[in-house]
């Protein structure tokens, strides 16, 4: 299936975040990637491409803090990027195409912690998360960047509950489909983090989850990174196409 690709702006407060959407010819899902804390929406291309191809139209986007915005990586705070991560949702599920009602949100480390957040202020049927990061609610309009690492360590070394955590709150009454990824070797988000991910999906329709064996947090190696990426699209096939032979919107 051929796609288009057109560059867009994703505009929120004063700042206009670049992004890529990549479309098919005809009414089909939207998927949007939101990536990790000092990633871009390079990291997300490929898959967005190949996600395009199976045809779904998907949208990837720097965070402010990121790439053309990147002076503002000092000072930029998790309600700045939930603003914006809601500004790129508006932006793909306003594209005359897409589906409102199959909308996928990928996200990746800081970027699946905020597609979390996200699943409870806007409709998503598929959640997909990549090896999700997790931060304490306090300080939450402080600068991301200023936030203890040696704390974050701590906290996302023991279980949390679902009601002591507003990211895992909303994944608590989530009702889609759900595909967790974890690294085996991730040095920065704790096997307990995944557990607590898990375990806030109680409502959730299906949950997927799955270990990259070998796997470092960031994907380094080129094996990891096709192993994701299959796996990825493997699931989002089944979402998809078992969401149209079931009738549902797809």
């Amino acid at each position: 299936m051929s796609t288009r690709r057109h560059e867009v702006a994703v505009e929120v407060d004063e700042s206009r975040l670049a992004g890529t959407l990549l479309m098919p010819g005809s009414t089909v899902p939207g998927v949007l990637f939101v990536h990790g804390w000092g990633g871009c929406q390079q990291h997300d291309l490929d898959k967005a491409q190949q996600l395009a191809a199976l045809g779904c139209i998907c949208l990837t986007f720097d965070l402010r803090g990121h790439e053309g915005t990147e002076e503002m990586r000092q000072t930029v705070s998790r309600e700045q990027n939930l603003r914006d991560v809601v500004a790129a949702y508006d932006l793909l599920v306003n594209q005359p195409h897409v589906d409102r009602s199959a909308i996928a949100v990928v996200g990746a480390s800081y970027g699946g912690y905020l597609a979390a957040l996200l699943s409870e202020l806007r409709p998503v049927k598929w959640l997909g998360l990549r090896v999700p990061a997790l931060y304490k609610d306090a300080d939450w309009n402080r600068p991301k960047r200023s936030l203890d690492r040696a704390e974050l360590i701590a906290y996302r070394s023991q279980p949390v509950a679902a009601e002591d955590n507003r990211a895992l709150r909303a994944c608590s009454v989530f009702h889609g489909d759900v595909l967790v990824v974890q690294s085996e070797h991730d040095d920065l988000i704790a096997p307990a983090t995944i557990v607590s991910y898990r375990n806030a999906f109680r409502q959730a329709c299906s949950l997927t989850y799955r270990t990259i064996k070998g796997a470092d947090h960031a994907l380094s190696g080129d094996a990891c990174r096709q192993a994701y990426t299959s796996l990825l699209l493997s699931w989002m096939t089944e979402m998809v196409f078992g969401a149209r032979a079931g009738g549902r919107s797809a």
